[in-house]
């Protein structure tokens, strides 16, 4: 992830954008980057205890200072505020990367869509005059098929957008992750399977074998290729 850009995590509800984001934000304290994480939709022991059971081990960063961990309540947030402490801790630390977890939220607390869309391109641009690697997410309605809608469409404003979705597979429900934009540079357009156990994150090898990942019910055009891949790279 480039410094400076911003990066669109986008699927339905669980398929593992907020634990894929803060493997960011730890990453980043692990090379001594500060990383701070406004967390709108669950509370701060539940992502930690998430995140312990992947191997994360973010506790000693947490305390360290290294990792920001800031629990957002959209009821008590004015349109702007959320803006404005943004700006604050720009100003007050040197920042590395900062997620928002996620749009849904901050659209709760800014129910005009138009409006949010300006302050999310003003901070975006904010954000990437300061070098600062932004990481969004977005839940997407619906959970598995060709009907998936998003509340809000701020694609345009990320500089990366990534894919997530459900797909049957063997009888199971699993996760394909995909990269749909990148402004800075190529990108891998392959469709890989997002798999979350053995304390790790992995991505497979890309799903040649089949077609329609996407839609949900992907149809197998030869063979499987495996699934066990290597760690999420750049993480």
């Amino acid at each position: 992830m480039d410094t400076g850009t911003s990066t669109l995590l986008t699927g339905p509800a669980g398929c593992g954008k907020s634990t894929l984001a803060f493997r960011y934000a730890v990453s980043a304290a692990q090379r001594g980057e500060k990383a701070v994480f406004f967390a709108f939709d669950e509370s701060v022991e539940t992502l930690l205890n998430r995140a312990d059971g992947l191997g994360m081990n973010p506790r000693p960063y947490v305390a360290s200072g290294l990792l920001e961990i800031q629990q957002v309540d959209p009821a008590e947030l004015s349109p702007g505020e959320f803006v404005s402490r943004v700006r604050g801790l720009v100003d007050g630390q040197k920042l590395h990367v900062m997620v928002i977890d996620s749009m849904n939220g901050l659209l709760n607390a800014m129910p005009d869509e138009q409006f949010l869309a300006l302050q999310l391109h003003e901070l975006f641009s904010y954000l990437g005059q300061q070098g600062i690697a932004t990481i969004v997410t977005l839940a997407q309605y619906g959970v598995i098929g060709t009907t998936m809608t998003s509340p809000i469409d701020v694609s345009y404003l990320a500089d990366t957008v990534l894919l997530f979705r459900y797909f049957e597979r063997a009888g199971e429900i699993r996760q394909a992750l995909s990269v749909i934009k990148k402004r800075s540079g190529p990108h891998e357009r392959a469709i890989r399977e997002l798999i979350f156990g053995k304390g790790r994150i992995f991505v497979s090898a890309p799903l040649t074998n089949y077609e329609g990942v996407l839609t949900g019910v992907p149809r197998p055009i030869e063979s499987p290729s495996p699934v066990e891949g290597s760690p999420v790279a750049g993480v």
